[in-house]
């Protein structure tokens, strides 16, 4: 009888993350969205997870859509969300205990997604 494997949830991060990483279109995207996701983290850090959001959503470039795109589908995921991230974050019943629960958890999966980026995507 084979015993069941149990993943922790940072092997989920990383296969998701790399998953994400090897879908990003090359080479147009690739550069630009290796750049961003190394200093999401830090973004998030300084201004926050709501800002940073908003950030990716209003630039609208491709790079910025796909890292929203990634970092959305994650945290829904994870915290069984409704409504896409940015609508959760202005809606007024979310509690700043979830909302630190999803900074947090969104900057796990932004390691795993910058080490793949870093590993996978080629500079020029």
């Amino acid at each position: 009888m084979a015993i069941p494997i149990q993943r922790t949830q940072d092997q989920d991060r990383a296969a998701q993350a790399y998953k994400d990483v090897c879908a990003v279109p090359k080479p147009s995207v690739a550069e630009k969205y290796k750049s961003l996701v190394r200093s999401a983290p830090a973004d998030i850090q300084t201004n926050g997870l709501g800002q940073s959001v908003a950030f990716w959503r209003a630039k609208g470039k491709d790079e910025h859509n796909l890292l929203y795109q990634h970092v959305n589908a994650w945290i829904r995921n994870k915290m069984k969300l409704s409504n896409d991230l940015h609508l959760w974050i202005i809606d007024q019943t979310t509690s700043s205990d979830q909302y630190r629960r999803a900074t947090v958890e969104a900057l796990a999966y932004l390691g795993w997604l910058k080490r793949f980026a870093e590993a996978e995507i080629t500079d020029k």
